[in-house]
């Protein structure tokens, strides 16, 4: 990809969910004009949600429509990519701009409930004696290098079949079709309520306060397994710094508000915020961190 086609790309697709696309001359006079919102999921999908009530939120305290572009066949930019694609033509630090962080989510690994598994270690010795098939929400996301990172740690052999996001492929494991998936809470959530997927653990630190009784990888003896989905809002290079000040502070406001927190909290989401500068050192972190990952794994894409 040529490098002027990414950026053309780049400045309406976000990192993870969306991205703002800052237009005006000052922060003063900021949004002087509709704000579009480019989000790279279908209608429906979670990431598309937040940004929907992101938006909402941001044209009652502004007064100007905020249209979300719904892009879904537009890749997102995720820090995985830098690592799993190396001649991307893009580079997340030098042609996005970080603006706010604004929600995240652990992985967690659900199988079909026909699998005779209720722990991780059941489901390696599982598939050490069943070809396994696992579904991914597509090439190069976190659900998809998640499970390679897998079946090296675990010593493990699976099939990938990648989907159109993360909710055709989480039907597809419900229906029996494919054995299992790892993707976020709020993904997963409504099938596992439902009966339809089994939890067998969260990549996370701690225990989800909406899964108490699910054990961390940690707990199972995966100590590395530490991975999650984060929600955030970058701009294109070159947008005016009091810009991208005025949209963090007031995303942040926005999702830190009792009403929104909430919901987001129902939906299986942690609620962050922040300043540009965090998000800069998130992103670098992220990179550095999936660079070592995906090296040390040997992981590659379709």
């Amino acid at each position: 990809m040529a490098r002027t086609r990414a950026r053309r790309v780049l400045s309406t697709a976000l990192l993870g969910v969306a991205s703002v696309l800052a237009a005006g001359a000052s922060a003063a006079d900021y949004p002087a004009r509709p704000i579009r919102y480019v989000v790279a999921f279908a209608p429906g999908a979670i990431n598309d949600i937040v940004a929907r009530i992101v938006g909402q939120k941001l044209n009652e305290v502004w007064g100007q429509p905020v249209i979300v572009d719904n892009r879904a066949n537009v890749s997102s930019a995720h820090t995985i990519a830098q690592s799993l694609y190396p001649r991307l033509g893009y580079s997340l630090e030098r042609d996005l701009t970080p603006v706010v962080v604004f929600a995240s989510s652990p992985l967690i690994m659900t199988i079909h409930p026909g699998i005779p598994a209720r722990n991780v270690a059941e489901l390696v010795a599982w598939a050490k004696k069943n070809r396994m098939v696992y579904a991914s929400g597509g090439v190069g996301v976190i659900s998809h290098l998640s499970m390679e990172l897998f079946k090296q740690a675990a010593g493990i052999d699976a099939t990938h079949v990648p989907y159109k996001g993360g909710g055709p492929g989480a039907i597809d494991v419900a229906a029996g079709h494919v054995h299992l998936m790892t993707n976020t809470i709020p993904t997963l959530l409504p099938f596992v309520k439902a009966g339809k997927l089994r939890v067998l653990g969260i990549m996370a630190e701690k225990r989800h306060r909406l899964m108490p009784d699910v054990p961390t990888f940690i707990e199972q003896k995966y100590r590395d397994f530490v991975m999650g989905n984060w929600m955030g809002i970058v701009a294109p290079t070159g947008t005016p710094r009091p810009i991208v000040n005025k949209l963090a502070a007031e995303v942040t406001r926005i999702v830190r508000s009792p009403d929104v927190g909430e919901r987001f909290s129902r939906e299986g989401l942690d609620v962050l915020g922040g300043t540009p500068e965090e998000f800069g050192r998130l992103i670098r972190s992220e990179i550095e961190r999936f660079g070592k990952a995906v090296k040390a794994s040997g992981a590659k894409v379709d």
